[in-house]
């Protein structure tokens, strides 16, 4: 398994139409890709689930991918964060 931390920077946190451009990036992997804010672990690839999570700018996520092309998500992903987050 590989992962990374990420504070957001973005002013309203993970919304809706940076949720839906993240789920959509998951699903392109096989691996099973996750996101933990605190104590609370959801798949990417739930867009609901995600949104769930609340998070707003200032939190620190961690993003982890585990699966046969867990190396190219989690770079992929952690580019995602850093242009969109």
């Amino acid at each position: 398994m590989k992962s990374f931390e990420y504070t957001v920077k973005d002013e309203l946190g993970i919304h809706a139409r940076p949720a839906g451009l993240l789920v959509k990036e998951a699903k392109k992997f096989q691996s099973e890709c996750t996101i933990t804010k605190g104590d609370k672990t959801k798949k990417l690839t739930q867009l609901m689930m995600l949104m769930s999570l609340g998070v707003k700018q200032g939190d620190t996520v961690t993003v982890s991918a585990e699966g046969a092309d867990e190396d190219t998500a989690i770079a992929e992903l952690k580019e995602f964060f850093e242009n969109n987050l």
